[in-house]
């Protein structure tokens, strides 16, 4: 099974072109659920459509809600700590290029770990051994802004 998972995230990324992604302010899912998150303002569409072309194949299955694209800051924490992270985030802004998307194990410890990397695009855009290739400004593509 994680044979034919990883072989299908291959054929994802391999056929989904890099985006820009912009990120601003802070959202909540409260009450349905106690997370705190950035928002996506710009980069919505590539996000769901990766989400559903990952959610296919040997991936496919029901949602329990439906898909909001979002980087989640806070999570099943004290809501006190929940009100502070979208007090702090109100106000926070990013904006840079996606290039990869990366599967993560969950451990037996609850913490999410990354394992590989996958990058989006032609595979003639990888470097000879499978490495990120060095972008302007130094930051691998591939690698976590």
């Amino acid at each position: 099974m994680l044979d034919d998972a990883r072989a299908h995230l291959e054929r994802v990324a391999s056929a989904a072109a890099p985006f820009h992604l912009h990120l601003r302010g802070s959202a909540t899912f409260r009450p349905v659920s106690p997370v705190v998150f950035v928002q996506v303002v710009e980069g919505i569409a590539e996000c769901e459509h990766l989400e559903q072309a990952v959610r296919g194949g040997p991936l496919a299955q029901e949602l329990r809600f439906n898909y909001h694209p979002h980087v989640t800051v806070a999570h099943e924490v004290a809501d006190d700590d929940l009100d502070r992270a979208f007090d702090e985030m109100a106000t926070y802004e990013a904006r840079f290029d996606v290039h990869a998307f990366h599967l993560y194990e969950h451990g037996d410890d609850g913490v999410w770990r990354p394992r590989r990397p996958y990058l989006l695009g032609d595979a003639a855009d990888r470097a000879d051994d499978g490495a990120p290739r060095p972008v302007a400004g130094g930051v691998a593509r591939g690698s976590r802004p």
